[in-house]
Formats: structure tokens, C-alpha cells, sequence
């Protein structure tokens, strides 16, 4: 296959599923890895896609643009993990949770798997299957129910109405954007409704979200800046975004991506989420 093929092949997998692996594209292709890179880098600088670490997703995200769970899970691994990880400190055995669809949600699903007579409510389904596939006895798994969206999240008047019944500990939020003005986002107008259901089920909101999500405006804003009691987020965050959500979430907490997932903690000067 030449070159330009295997470019144009490589485009349609990308728009077709939203992102692709580098490894996954050498064993299909048979070539090495350096020659897939030097594919997406030329696709890159046509402005056809976005290179990521480990693959490539679409270009051009847009306030409705809505990436699909697999295109997401090749961004900021090393981000999530170290989030992830930072979260999972924050849950109790029997406790009542909930975590919303994302791909750092799932990342702490993975860590939660262990945790005894922990009940987990969740509009995501990748969360759904990670704490199935634990097949822990005691752990209690509730998935919402409804409209199955890009990113692999239930939504709508089903996934809400069974949320509004439910009393719940803690709740994990995954976003699409953070912005002063619209607070936290997303590019979809029924997931949003979703999110502000769990927010108002849980007694206490932590917001996970890498540095990349800062600046990020999704169509939907589901809650405000000041509604989140804690921000987990890595040390990549730029200075003045430190400032202002330093000064408008309950907590700030940047997490350190790499060399010993070190955390840096901001407090507030009191925020409405306090």
C-alpha cells in the first residue's frame, strides 16, 4: 500500500470511530510504528487531525463537537491516571457513590474495583462493565438507563428520573470544558440535564478534568465553577487558570502526571461550595 492509501485509510478510521492507536494501525497496515507516526504527522499538519500521545483523534473540536469514549481514551493517559489515583483515596468501603461518563471516570473505575460494599450509581457504561468485570459480591452497580450518547453515557428523562430518587455520598463528575464564564460544560444538551441530576443527588461534588479541559466551552454548561466542593486536575494547568478556579471551587487539587503522582494543594478563599 502506498503511502497516500494508507493515509486516506488511516483518515477514514479516525472519522469514522473518532481516534486510533499507533500500535493498532501498524499491526493492521503491517509497517512499523515510526511510519504510522509519520503518517499522522502528516495528516497533522493538514489540519485533518489531531495528534495525541499514542494515536490521533478529529480536529477541531467545536462548542457541539462531541468526541466518542475510545477517541477520548488515547488523550492525557498519563493526566488521568494521576487523577484517578488521586480520587480513588477519597472513597470509603460502604460508601454510596456516583460516577458520571468520562474517560478519567473510568480511569478511577479501574481503581475502585477493590473497595468493599461500595455502592456505585453510573450514567457511563465503560464504568458500568470495568466494576462488573471486578465481579466483587458486595459492590452494588446501579446503571441509570437511557439514551445512549457518543461518549458512551446514558441520558435523557430515564437516566434522570431514576437519578432524582437516589441519596447518594459522593459524586465523581467527568467534564468537557471548564471556562470562568460558562463554569463546567459539555458539548451534549441531555447529558447535561444528567450531570445536574447527580450533582443534586450527591452531598458532595469532586470535579476530575486534566489541565486540557481549561478554556474548553461546550455548548451546555451543567453547574457552575463554585459548585464544586473539590477540583482534581494536573500541575499542567496554566497560572492564571490556578487563579481563578483557586478562588471560585471549594478545593483545588493539581496532581503531578509523572515521577511520583506528588499532589499540590490550593485552597480557596471560600467558595460558595464550602
Amino acid at each position: 500500500m502506498l503511502a497516500q492509501q494508507r493515509q486516506a485509510a488511516i483518515l477514514d478510521r479516525v472519522r469514522t470511530t473518532g481516534g486510533v492507536r499507533v500500535t493498532e494501525l501498524a499491526a493492521e497496515f503491517g509497517v512499523s510504528d515510526m511510519t504510522i507516526r509519520r503518517d499522522l504527522e502528516a495528516l497533522h499538519e493538514r489540519g485533518l487531525l489531531a495528534k495525541v500521545h499514542g494515536g490521533a483523534t478529529v480536529a477541531g473540536p467545536g462548542s457541539t463537537d462531541e468526541p466518542g469514549f475510545r477517541a477520548k481514551s488515547v488523550r492525557q493517559l498519563a493526566e488521568k491516571a494521576a487523577i484517578a489515583a488521586h480520587a480513588a483515596e477519597l472513597v470509603r468501603p460502604g460508601a454510596a457513590i456516583a460516577l458520571s461518563a468520562g474517560t478519567t471516570t473510568a480511569e478511577l473505575a479501574r481503581r475502585l474495583v477493590d473497595v468493599p460494599g461500595l455502592t456505585v450509581v453510573t450514567n457511563s457504561l465503560p464504568v458500568a462493565e470495568i466494576l462488573h468485570a471486578g465481579g466483587r459480591p458486595d459492590q452494588t452497580v446501579v446503571l441509570t438507563g437511557g439514551v445512549r450518547t457518543p461518549s458512551d453515557a446514558l441520558v435523557g428523562p430515564l437516566a434522570v428520573g431514576a437519578i432524582r430518587s437516589l441519596h447518594l455520598d459522593l459524586l465523581f463528575l467527568g467534564v468537557h470544558g471548564i471556562s470562568e464564564r460558562a463554569g463546567f460544560t459539555t458539548p451534549n444538551l441531555m447529558e447535561a440535564e444528567t450531570d445536574r441530576a447527580l450533582v443534586n443527588a450527591a452531598d458532595r461534588l469532586v470535579v476530575l478534568a486534566d489541565h486540557t479541559k481549561w478554556g474548553t466551552v461546550g455548548i451546555s454548561s451543567i453547574v457552575a465553577l463554585s459548585a464544586a466542593h473539590l477540583l482534581v486536575t494536573d500541575d499542567g494547568l496554566p497560572t492564571g487558570a490556578r487563579r481563578v478556579l483557586g478562588e471560585q471551587v471549594g478545593e483545588l487539587v493539581m496532581v503531578t502526571a509523572t515521577g511520583g503522582g506528588g499532589t499540590t494543594t490550593t485552597p480557596t478563599s471560600g467558595g460558595a461550595a464550602q
